[in-house]
């Protein structure tokens, strides 16, 4: 009998903490820094204003997680530039022309406020890559009257002016500048000057201590994780944290499986290697190696499933930082829409409550887990 008192203890227990948990959520002000939503809009034409099958955003989707405020990433490759972000921001005005009622776009904390009182998801940009600006320092202000809320110094390909930590790691003999140059310098403090906040993820070491030092105003990561779980150049090192949260800095958190996992690389590189036959097999037959490769992840679905992260690694990827910051200088930045693994369970931004659960169970007090939803980017924000 004892026994079947403390199952029903436990089990009462933990229905309080879900509800705990839910009501903590909805009252907090959720925030993703990062999400790649917008290349794919321009590309395909999808209105994300409504539920879509694919993908990790829609604002359906982004309701029923709690997810208040999202920074759309303005994202290219190493081709695209100054029009292309244009474009882009184009489509994220688009869509919020077609849903009024679902989504308005912000650049102040009082605006980002009233659109989450009113219902709808507060939306503001955030160009990555400055490589985007075609080093002009015009096209900088230019995105910024628009509403650019951060830049991102690199993505990774390193640009006149600065350096990438992919470039920094694998191409540094032919790299022509490594950190920052003297119009680095100059970009940076015009960024200060404009109110645009100067993140660091994507960029290289080197790069990224010259803008600590160039920059009077706090600094971001939009999207990196930790390197103590995963030694990736993508990831940020402890002395890294610490330099951002000197500065009264946020690092925001990704989501992505093979920056979380250490062996995640290998793991792809198996699957891979299993299906390479199969593949090219397929890819003949349809002329097509995207439908090939669509056509493979399908058959081994469970296989992809079993690469993914657990969400307790995100879990600890997120409680590191706070051991060694403090709670006030770690947020989210989920990379959603620019990856292809995510840790399991967290498929879209439908699943944001699975993490104020998680960060509740590891014994985060309610103001701990509101400063990382959301919090310390509004405080951010202000600054």
């Amino acid at each position: 009998m004892k026994h079947l008192f403390l199952g029903i203890f436990l089990l009462a227990a933990l229905g309080a903490s879900a509800q705990t948990g839910a009501k903590l959520h909805k009252k907090a002000i959720v925030v993703d820094t990062h999400g790649d939503i917008l290349s794919d809009q321009i590309k395909t034409g999808i209105d994300v204003g409504v539920r879509q099958k694919g993908g990790n955003f829609d604002l359906v989707r982004a309701k029923e997680g709690g997810l208040d405020v999202q920074v759309f990433s303005v994202w290219s490759d190493y081709t695209g530039g100054f029009a292309l972000a244009n474009r882009q921001i184009d489509s994220l005005d688009a869509l919020i022309s077609r849903h009024p009622d679902k989504i308005a776009k912000v650049r102040t904390v009082s605006e980002l406020k009233s659109a989450v009182k009113q219902g709808k998801m507060a939306a503001l940009f955030g160009v990555e890559g400055g490589h985007m600006i075609e080093n002009k320092i015009e096209n900088l202000e230019a995105l910024a009257k628009r509403g650019m809320i951060y830049m991102t110094l690199t993505w990774n390909n390193s640009t006149l002016w600065s350096s990438s930590a992919y470039e920094e790691t694998f191409k540094k003999d032919s790299l022509k500048q490594i950190g920052l140059s003297d119009l680095g310098k100059q970009i940076v403090k015009r960024m200060n000057e404009l109110g645009v906040i100067v993140d660091l993820s994507h960029v290289g070491e080197t790069t990224f201590y010259d803008a600590i030092k160039a920059s009077t105003k706090p600094v971001m990561a939009s999207h990196s994780s930790a390197y103590v779980f995963n030694a990736h150049q993508r990831n940020l090192k402890d002395d890294q944290i610490k330099a951002i949260a000197k500065t009264g800095g946020v690092v925001f958190v990704n989501f992505y499986t093979g920056f979380l996992d250490s062996t995640y690389t290998g793991k792809q590189k198996q699957y891979n290697d299993r299906h390479k036959a199969e593949l090219s097999s397929l890819a003949t037959k349809y002329n097509s190696r995207a439908r090939a490769s669509e056509e493979i992840n399908t058959k081994y679905r469970q296989e992809i499933e079993d690469m993914r992260a657990p969400l307790s690694l995100l879990i600890d990827h997120i409680d590191h930082m706070v051991k060694l910051v403090g709670a006030d200088h770690v947020g989210l930045g989920a990379d959603y829409d620019g990856a292809e693994s995510y840790p399991k369970g967290l498929d879209d931004v439908s699943k944001y409550p699975l993490i104020t659960e998680a960060l509740l169970q590891r014994g985060y007090s309610g103001k701990d887990v509101r400063k990382i939803l959301g919090g310390n980017f509004v405080r951010l924000l202000e600054l």
